[in-house]
């Protein structure tokens, strides 16, 4: 059993391979439901997020099989030839593997070092898979050691602090291009999650005039009610995006919401004002190439980097202890991993003693002694023995995991397996039974 992770995000591929490699939420079920059909005995579990796509696996098949397997199925799905995107992707196995996703849950591996938001989006997708029923035993334990390690490194660092999500250094990135940040009229489009991040980074740096946009009304409502911001109707878009100042794209949508000739057409209603559009979508929002219209500037996830990393220098000493914690729990994680088939061992190893000393009492209690009266208190005898045998052969047991490692001890206990049926199956000798 081995477990491996097959993934890209924005520091192995640029956007347009991410882009082509996105599962919209629709498409996750979906596509468990293929691994798990092709790959009945394995475990999946599905991450797609704005800056990664990630499918972990814990199965029997060797690491190098089941690592082309999944490639071999990012290729089938998206439609796309291995050589498109295979460059980018990282392999990862075992502790490097169980250490990565424990990086990723504590924000660590994000754009935005230390960023809450990704936790929300791992324990999103580990639910949709516990829903296609694709992750396990191995999978299940993972996944929570990796929600426990990103509280830990939240709560006993400062990793978290400051400007830490993708909304937040978008609105960073608004306040260093835009002067006057508090009397500009920005726009948002899209009220999930990212959105409401952004409108709420935004409201706390001062602006005034927010509006909202969402293709579903009634939650853009929602957002507009609790943050005390307008909202408009999806049909009215073109008209705010003409009136803004800056807009704010995070959208889910696997098209553009623009490209150069609609956009163009919006153009027209504007007046010779700057319009400063970050567009924090992926798959993008906005056509790359309306960048080069006269008077708009347009920054994409790749561009926010720049301002990420800027953040990442003021946290080097949290982002330190962050990987102790990190890698601490991935060794927990391994030591786990490796002694789980060492319990079902044991628990074996007890029977077969056990089946020893019945054995012995039954070649004990033939013929005249068949009847008798102190089979019981002999019986009682003998399995406090066994039991007290027992205790020192687990007592060894673990300290040859601890001290050679899971799989030595499991090896150790086979051994005394094997010796245990030995002896249970063992002819009794004619001296014996005379004595």
């Amino acid at each position: 059993m081995g477990v491996i992770v097959v993934g890209l995000n924005h520091k192995s591929a640029p956007l347009t391979i991410r882009e082509g490699l996105a599962f919209g939420a629709a498409a996750v079920p979906i596509a468990l439901g293929r691994l798990k059909e092709a790959h009945p005995q394995a475990e999946f579990v599905l991450l797609s997020t704005c800056n990664r796509v990630e499918i972990y696996s814990a199965s029997e098949e060797s690491a190098q099989h089941m690592t082309e397997a999944v490639v071999d199925f990012l290729s089938d799905f998206h439609g796309l030839e291995r050589g498109a995107f295979e460059p980018y992707l990282y392999r990862r196995e075992d502790e490097e593997a169980v250490r990565h996703l424990l990086l990723v849950a504590a924000g660590m591996d994000s754009m935005v070092v230390g960023e809450a938001q990704i936790l929300g989006q791992v324990k999103e997708s580990y639910k949709q898979a516990c829903a296609a029923q694709s992750p396990g035993k191995i999978l299940n334990r993972l996944f929570h050691c990796a929600f426990f390690t990103a509280k830990s490194v939240h709560t006993t660092t400062s990793i978290s602090n400051g400007r830490i999500s993708v909304a937040g250094v978008a609105v960073e990135l608004a306040i260093q291009l835009f002067a006057d940040l508090a009397r500009a009229r920005v726009v948002v489009i899209g009220a999930g999650a990212t959105g409401e991040l952004v409108v709420q980074h935004l409201l706390k740096a001062g602006c005034t005039n927010v509006t909202v946009v969402n293709r579903t009304h009634e939650r853009g409502l929602d957002l507009g009610k609790r943050c005390q911001i307008a909202v408009k109707r999806w049909e009215e878009l073109h008209e705010q995006v003409g009136q803004a100042n800056i807009v704010i794209s995070s959208a889910a949508t696997q098209d553009y919401l623009y490209d150069r000739a609609s956009f163009e057409a919006v153009v027209p209603r504007r007046k010779k004002s700057m319009l400063l559009i970050i567009d924090i979508g992926v798959p993008r929002n906005f056509e790359p190439t309306i960048n080069e219209i006269d008077g708009v500037y347009l920054y994409s996830m790749d561009e926010l980097k720049e301002v990420a990393d800027e953040n990442l220098k003021a946290r080097e000493a949290d982002i330190a202890s962050g990987l102790e914690i990190v890698y601490a729990s991935a060794a927990d994680f391994m030591e786990w991993f490796h002694a789980k088939d060492i319990g079902p061992l044991i628990g074996r190893m007890k029977a077969e003693f056990r089946q020893v000393g019945r054995n012995e009492l039954d070649r004990f209690f033939v013929g005249p002694r068949h009847v008798a009266s102190c089979r019981d208190v002999m019986e009682s005898m003998v399995n406090r023995v066994v039991n007290k045998l027992l205790h020192c052969v687990i007592k060894n047991v673990n300290v040859v995991a601890s001290e050679a490692g899971p799989t030595e001890a499991a090896r150790l206990v086979d051994t005394i397996l094997q010796q245990a049926r030995e002896l249970a199956c063992k002819p009794e000798r004619k001296g014996d039974a005379d004595a």
